[in-house]
């Protein structure tokens, strides 16, 4: 088996709307704000891009 040393650790945690968080520390509830509004960030912008596609395929048909 190869093992990559170079390779980053990933751990992803996927947050659960309602989730018991009274066991986390500060930091922790921290680190999932900072998930949660990177999270957020990301629909925005997909959001906003297919609202441009769309907006720009409408104006297409409109010709």
């Amino acid at each position: 088996m190869f093992f990559d040393d170079n390779a980053q650790e990933t751990t992803t945690y996927i947050h659960h709307i309602g989730e018991d968080v009274t066991l986390l520390s500060a930091a922790e509830i921290d680190n999932r704000i900072a998930m949660l509004k990177a999270e957020i960030r990301r629909l925005e912008t997909d959001r906003k891009d297919r609202n441009l596609s769309r907006a720009a395929a409408e104006a297409l048909f409109r010709l």
